[in-house]
């Protein structure tokens, strides 16, 4: 069996699919558009004037263009998934639905935030984490994934009560300001940072207002590396975890803070309709945050059944997307001997 996945793995999740597919016996690829690079400074000079002048981004072309060359060279295959086909548009998407019988798409953000309904009926089957748009759409709903390992993993020696890592959005960073002068009040042990361009606005209100709580919060213009960012949640008890605007499904903290047995505050009031939800682990805040207290962060994280742990492990997400049998698990590993 050939699959492909074809991505923008903007935080190096998606080569864990292709990895899992792999040792499954499986011939699993990956096309990144994320790895696409410009030649030379004459080709990035000339994508910034015609951004400019044209409102046209040559590299955008360039990325599609990058897809379907090395599907060409990769050939058919039996399944391709798409993970948010909003940076592909429908001509570059019908082509590659021409390289396979099975076309799948997971929408791993809502139809909010990256409209995509004009392409949407060229897969032959979508997946979201959003339940407004699977009810809306009739996608079959499907959460992130526990992708770092089948077992939990053992904590490791403490140095913060808490540890937030967030892209510069507007909302969070409304209630990240009220959120830190909260737990200054309750002297938590806290690691923040807030990393994206724009983060010069908040560097400088914090400089002229110096509001309380603004020591908590480092902010950085370029992004942290994946596993730096594992080396923080282990070495803290609490994860916290702040939706974007409309959202509502479930973001990869969640699944990384049950690898690592961490608790998490989290503005997310669905959480509590999922199954593994235990109100020892999860702390859902109310409006002025008031529910926060010492008390979340000294009680022990309570496990949950090993059932649960692995229905949401990445080994389950893969045989369910890809209709992988156990069957074809075994002939695989026979044939391989």
């Amino acid at each position: 069996m050939k699959i492909c996945i074809i991505s923008f793995d903007y935080w190096n999740y998606d080569h864990h699919i292709v990895k899992k597919l792999q040792e499954k016996g499986i011939d699993a690829s990956h096309i990144n558009m994320g790895a696409y690079k410009y030649k030379n400074f004459g080709e990035r000079a000339s994508n910034a004037i015609s951004k400019i002048f044209l409102n046209k981004n040559i590299k955008h072309v360039k990325r599609q263009e990058y897809v379907v060359n090395t599907l060409k060279k990769l050939g058919p295959q039996d399944q391709i998934l798409v993970l948010n086909p909003h940076t592909l548009d429908y001509q570059t998407i019908k082509e590659i639905k021409s390289y396979t019988p099975y076309l799948i798409s997971y929408l791993y953000d809502n139809l909010e935030r990256f409209p995509v309904e004009d392409r949407l009926k060229l897969f032959d089957k979508i997946y979201s984490f959003e339940d407004k748009d699977v009810k809306k759409y009739g996608f079959e709903k499907i959460t992130n994934y526990n992708y770092l390992s089948e077992q939990p993993i053992q904590a490791e020696e403490i140095e913060n009560d808490l540890f937030y890592i967030t892209s510069y959005d507007k909302r969070r960073i409304k209630l990240l300001r009220k959120l830190t002068v909260r737990l200054s009040a309750l002297e938590v042990r806290s690691k923040i940072i807030v990393v994206g361009k724009q983060v010069w606005k908040e560097k400088l209100r914090n400089f002229i207002l110096r509001p309380v709580g603004s020591a908590l919060i480092e902010f950085r213009k370029k992004p942290i590396n994946n596993e730096t960012i594992l080396e923080e949640y282990k070495k803290s008890k609490v994860i916290i975890d702040l939706m974007r605007e409309g959202q509502a499904g479930l973001s990869f903290r969640v699944f990384e803070a049950m690898a690592l047995g961490k608790k998490i505050i989290t503005d997310n009031q669905s959480i509590q309709t999922y199954d593994f939800f235990k109100p020892e682990n999860f702390l859902i805040v109310n409006d002025d945050l008031s529910n926060i207290e010492n008390q979340f962060f000294t009680l022990s994280y309570q496990r949950i059944p090993t059932s649960l742990y692995q229905k949401y492990s990445l080994n389950h997400w893969v045989d369910h997307i890809f209709g992988i049998s156990s069957t074809f698990e075994s002939k695989n590993m026979i044939s391989s001997y």
